[in-house]
């Protein structure tokens, strides 16, 4: 791609190198360790699925159980290949007779390794096939329907209740939405268990669970055929479930998932060796089922000010796409976030949105950029709340940025209303039909103010990956280098289901999903 901004790739290059060494410094770590919820998506891909008679998911027993013994160092697809191997039984019975206290699996004589192992394939190889159908299944709809060219038009619900959840997406896709996102109840992220079967209350979203995402896949399937349209579906694999939710989505067909390496730490005071493990075994998972992911980097702009740090915006996403391509997720199903939120009465602000948006789509050339709208500085002026909206449209449009959350003109007042989301999509579409050649008809001018900003962005963005490649990733987040937000390496929630592994652990599915790619 030639660079309407003049952008330096050399700098470019270089900073992708110091992301690259920051990544494969903190992957030493997340090789040698394990955490209970890496265990615990484990034990729903060998099948274990179900609550038991209080509600507490049959994953988190099964691993409770190995780790009050302290055995989880050796994986729990060990101990559950080994007893499936001693009774006979599937790893759904296995869950079932710890549950009841029938059987400790930590204290049957362990057959040898490769016995295990082979036993093991068969069960291995059914989850496996059901995401390959999966992925079939979607790329069927894609041939028929054709994908849609430009952006894909992102709307939210988030009711609390999925069966209205499914009411206000099938209305949004025949309003012309692409991708129907569930927000995720408040809180959910610091739940150290996934809940189970579907819900009809949640506050400020809706729970994620497997029978929610089947319903709604389900939904959009079946409108979606009558819309010829094929409508995606996007949900949360993020906290302290993340490659639990994400093999969940794998199996239910989701299509997009909110997942990024830094965004619970910073965010929600996760500790960072639990998040920095986990967000590998959930990458694996999403780039081997071909799910997008998005990255949280518009978070930072929420906190901090858009103008003054921008270039951590970048450098996250230099960090976020070289930890996706070590879990084997290829570029272009990195959907790497920025957002338009510099305050509107910014001299030439539009310009500056211009300009980082234009380089980050020169940079990431074959990622589908998220591009979030404005949300800080929108006010009850709903007028003026739909011109910034406009104003973003134009920006997406003109620097083919792809997966679009489109603005609510209500932002501030409300969880959107259909009507609200029928404005916003209409909105879109007026400015993208309107200006959909303008981004290739136009040249930026040579030493002027975007290319000033471009290179300003980009060199600081390259001087603190610098910084971050000489001090480690951990003590930068100690620093407080994003978002201006403090944490230390041995706090935060989730630190105690940090492990590290023996040297005969095995996970079964890691290598399959990786595809040789490490």
């Amino acid at each position: 791609m030639e660079s309407k901004l003049n952008l330096d790739f050399e700098i470019v290059d270089k900073a992708r190198q110091c992301a690259k060494n920051i990544a494969n410094d903190v992957q030493g770590f997340i090789d040698n360790h394990t955490t209970v919820a890496v265990e615990r998506t484990v034990c729903r891909l060998l099948g274990i699925d179900g609550v038991d008679e209080y509600g507490v998911p049959l994953s988190n027993i099964v691993v409770d159980s190995i780790k009050s013994q302290n055995m989880l160092s050796l994986g729990a697809a060990l101990f559950i290949g080994n007893a499936m191997l001693t009774y006979e039984i599937s790893a759904q019975e296995v869950a079932k007779r710890i549950s009841k206290k029938e059987i400790d699996i930590t204290k049957i004589p362990i057959h040898d390794l490769f016995d295990i192992k082979m036993n093991l394939l068969s069960t291995v190889k059914e989850t496996m096939d059901k995401i390959d159908a999966n992925k079939m299944k979607r790329e069927e709809y894609l041939n028929t329907f054709s994908d849609k060219e430009g952006p894909y038009l992102y709307v939210i619900v988030a009711t609390g209740n999925i069966y209205e959840d499914i009411t206000q997406a099938k209305a949004a896709a025949k309003q012309g939405a692409d991708i129907i996102a569930v927000i995720r109840t408040t809180g959910q992220s610091l739940l150290d268990y996934v809940p189970y079967g579907a819900t009809t209350e949640g506050f400020g979203g809706t729970y994620a669970t497997q029978e929610n995402f089947r319903l709604m896949r389900e939904a959009l399937d079946e409108v979606g055929e009558e819309l010829g349209r094929y409508i995606r579906v996007c949900n949360y694999c993020s906290g302290l479930c993340m490659p639990e939710i994400a093999a969940m989505g794998a199996i239910e067909r989701l299509d997009v998932m909110l997942n990024d390496a830094l965004y619970g730490i910073l965010f929600r005071d996760i500790n960072m060796k639990r998040t920095m493990i986990d967000q590998y075994f959930s990458r694996a998972i999403n780039g081997y089922a071909g799910v997008i992911i998005n990255t949280g980097e518009d978070n930072y702009l929420t906190t901090s000010d858009a103008v003054e740090e921008a270039h951590t915006v970048l450098a996250s996403q230099f960090i976020n796409e070289q930890f996706a391509l070590v879990a084997g997720l290829p570029e272009e199903l990195m959907g790497l976030g920025h957002a338009f939120e510099m305050h509107p009465d910014i001299k030439d602000g539009f310009l500056l949105e211009l300009a980082q948006a234009q380089m980050a789509r020169e940079i990431f050339p074959k990622a589908p950029l998220k591009y979030m709208p404005p949300t800080k500085f929108m006010t009850g002026n709903i007028f003026k709340g739909h011109i910034q909206d406009a104003m973003f449209n134009m920006i997406t449009i003109m620097t083919n940025q792809k997966i679009h959350l489109l603005g609510m003109l209500t932002e501030a007042l409300h969880t959107p209303f259909m009507a609200d989301r029928a404005l916003a999509i209409e909105n879109a579409r007026y400015v993208f039909n309107n200006m959909s050649s303008l981004g290739e008809e136009i040249t930026f001018k040579k030493g002027g103010i975007m290319e000033k900003r471009a290179d300003e962005v980009l060199n600081k963005a390259y001087e603190l990956l610098k910084e971050i490649e000489s001090q480690g990733l951990f003590k930068t987040l100690e620093r407080g280098t994003f978002a201006g937000i403090k944490r230390p390496i041995d706090s935060g929630k989730g630190l105690d289901g940090v492990i590290e592994k023996d040297s005969k652990y095995f996970n079964p599915f890691i290598d399959i999903m990786l595809g040789g790619k490490r």
